[in-house]
């Protein structure tokens, strides 16, 4: 279903707007195209501009009056592509006792989502892909009802850059409570370099260069790309080095959120840090290896160095030195060179566990001193307390995080090298048969981590809480809390809960402190 008009023509580079009215009833049967991602064809069957869809899974029967929780899946891809489009969510509404509606959805990524430049504000809006997301929100609040769902009972969640998507939309406006959402789940939480806007203005350069629209004036360049068709702009969308990093691997993630000042205000670390967020229910988790499909194939320590710098391009030759002095050689794996564990550990810390450590660690740090605590009453209306006694109890109102180690391996990725790597928990979440291409393992060896999983998940959805309607005999998921806990899920065993090592949290404090660098932003706990 479209919950967007078509991004096209005049609208390309603009917020979303309302769909077009149509009269009678529309057979939402099957996938609609998926957003055009970089160095995808073009035209291709499955793909194209025109991709602002969203589906709904929902028990048969359910009206108005049901009001069902209801599950907004935002998929991944880096920002540069959806990856995980249209993952199929009837089982997980069976599992739930038919007592939740799921919806996913595409947006705009790559050119088409992130392009910034001053110019592209002046004619048009930055941080599309994220507007896009936000609009869908919208259309849930307003229509999800007419599938059985509750409107104000919505948890969103997202995988890798859908989990960094959930986050972005936690300090939207600097934490404004459009009451879009009450819960928020992240897999492998994703922040990648997030510049200013003034720092991309190469970008917008090359693209005019290379459509030919750089002879006009300024002004004119964004009706001179609006002009073109669909093929010449997805020919320049792709990666090129940053600046200052020619030659060498491309970045893994070349467009990116920007900071707008208006949609983003500031980093994100630092907003999270000074409580710039909307206070909910948080589970966040990542894998064991997060880094491993993502690295240089490293064979010394300047290969690592180099892949760093061309994924993150501000950092300097100090910071070479201090990374490799916390992340040394490490044991080799399979069908690597000597150099790409350490690599694999350093970019998966750097990229996606110390973000997610980071900002529970933020989330957590403000529960414990509850100065100026948001409190949501039953109305969805946000009140300030202010309470500096870290002594006193926190208020009944003060909100829980989880957060998760997900740590099952397989034959398979070892063999590879590639140990439990970005996101291989998915398939244990909405069960291997509905997110293409899940590991044989889920059909045997590791097919008891997925009731287990999946209904914890659905437990988070339903009660904010993934403990009240977890599987039978599974263990109690204890909150993060002062002493970092995390539940661990493992092959052939039941999940138990750790307490994050202390030498990761130290390494996480290192890459804060390199926040700012990293154009992720550096806060002090």
């Amino acid at each position: 279903m479209r919950y967007a008009a078509p991004p096209v023509g005049d609208l390309r580079w603009r917020a979303p707007v309302e769909p077009p009215h149509t009269d009678g009833v529309t057979k939402a049967i099957w996938f609609r195209s998926i957003c055009l991602g970089i160095n995808t064809a073009y035209p291709n069957a499955d793909h194209d501009e025109d991709c602002l869809f969203a589906n709904v899974w929902a028990p048969t029967g359910a009206t108005a009056e049901s009001k069902l929780p209801v599950w907004i899946f935002f998929p991944g891809g880096g920002y540069v592509a959806i990856t995980n489009a249209n993952w199929n969510g009837a089982e997980v509404v069976e599992k739930s006792g038919h007592n939740i509606v799921l919806v996913n959805f595409n947006y705009r990524v790559g050119l088409w989502g992130f392009l910034a430049s001053e110019r592209v504000r002046a004619d048009g809006d930055l941080n599309l892909g994220l507007l896009d997301q936000r609009r869908l929100m919208a259309w849930v609040k307003t229509h999800i009802a007419s599938f059985g769902g509750d409107p104000d009972h919505v948890v969103i969640h997202g995988a890798s850059a859908g989990a960094g998507s959930v986050a972005m939309h936690m300090v939207a406006h600097g934490g404004r409570n459009d009451n879009l959402f009450i819960g928020a789940m992240a897999e492998s939480l994703f922040f990648p370099a997030q510049p200013f806007v003034s720092e991309l203005e190469y970008q917008f350069d090359r693209v005019v260069r290379q459509t030919g629209c750089d002879g006009l004036d300024p002004s004119q360049q964004m009706a001179c790309l609006r002009s073109k068709p669909a093929g010449i702009l997805q020919a320049v969308n792709f990666a090129q080095s940053f600046p200052g990093r020619l030659g060498g691997p491309m970045p893994l993630f070349y467009w990116t959120p920007c900071i707008d000042g208006d949609f983003i205000q500031d980093l994100p670390y630092r907003m999270f840090r000074e409580g710039k967020y909307v206070d909910v229910p948080l589970l966040f988790g990542t894998t064991t290896d997060e880094g491993s499909y993502f690295a240089a194939d490293a064979g010394s320590p300047a290969d690592v160095t180099t892949f760093l710098a061309n994924n993150y391009p501000q950092l300097r030759r100090k910071d070479m030195a201090a990374i490799l002095d916390r992340y040394p050689k490490l044991a080799p794996v399979q069908r690597h060179r000597e150099w790409f564990p350490t690599a694999s550990q350093a970019y998966g810390e750097a990229t996606f566990v110390c973000p997610t450590v980071n900002v529970l660690n933020a989330v957590q740090h403000r529960l414990n001193n509850h100065t100026s605590d948001i409190i949501i009453n039953n109305n969805n209306n946000i009140t300030t307390t202010t309470n500096t006694n870290t002594n006193t109890p926190l208020p009944a109102t003060s909100k829980s995080v989880f957060a998760y180690r997900y740590n099952v391996v397989d034959a398979d990725n070892l063999a590879a090298g590639y140990g439990v790597p970005h996101i291989f928990e998915a398939a244990a979440i909405f069960g291997p048969n509905n997110i293409g291409g899940a590991a044989a393992s889920y059909y045997g060896i590791n097919a008891p981590v997925v009731p287990l999983m999946m209904s914890y998940w659905i437990s988070f959805v339903r009660a904010l809480n993934p403990n009240i309607y977890r599987q039978v005999g599974s263990p109690a998921w204890e909150a993060w809390g002062g002493e970092s806990q995390r539940l661990v899920f493992e092959t052939g065993g039941p999940a138990r809960m750790e307490t994050t090592p202390t030498e990761e949290l130290e390494r996480c404090q290192f890459w804060l402190g390199l926040g700012k660098t990293m154009e992720q932003k550096k806060m002090r706990l």
